[in-house]
């Protein structure tokens, strides 16, 4: 298994695990990138950006993510709760796996490399956000040491559940 930055080769596959992800969403009735995003330009910014990465198994990939440390304007406003700190933070963006590995622990891997790298470049927290109704990724982040702090709002309105870690 192992982490690298993504290219722009990869966005085909990266866009195909977006794709299940968006189905899943829908299948289960969440309003969660059910409006053309995450999209190719996101991943292109991302990859401009260097902030995605995939996670290969014997050189297939499996999952990705994209981590972020430039802030989040979203975040400055915090709703019915509060931050855990005021620190300098990494940001998890547009976690997805393939479907083909669901279950073998694969978005447990991301978190955490997601942490180390954080920790890695100086940071002491991450923060992420994700849809109220997702409830897979909200018992991630609380297995993988995530505190709910609040709601946010995104650009166009619609709220989020926002969780912080410290480290």
């Amino acid at each position: 298994m192992e982490f690298r930055k993504s290219k722009v080769e990869d966005i085909p596959e990266i866009m195909r695990i977006i794709k299940e992800a968006q189905e899943y969403f829908k299948s289960k009735g969440i309003d969660q990138w059910q409006d053309g995003y995450p999209n190719e330009d996101n991943l292109k910014g991302d990859i401009s950006a260097d902030e995605s990465y995939v996670m290969l198994i014997d050189a297939e990939i499996v999952g990705t993510a994209a981590i972020s440390f430039r802030g989040e304007s979203t975040y400055d406003k915090i709703y019915e709760g509060e931050w855990l700190s005021d620190r300098k933070y990494g940001v998890v963006h547009r976690v997805a796996v393939s479907n083909e590995f669901k279950g073998q622990g694969i978005s447990h891997k991301i978190m955490k490399f997601s942490e180390d790298k954080c920790k890695e470049l100086g940071y002491s927290s991450i923060k992420i956000d994700t849809h109220k109704e997702n409830f897979v990724m909200r018992g991630l982040l609380e297995k993988n040491g995530f505190e709910y702090c609040g709601i946010i709002l995104l650009e166009d309105g619609a709220e989020r559940v926002a969780y912080e870690k410290l480290f």
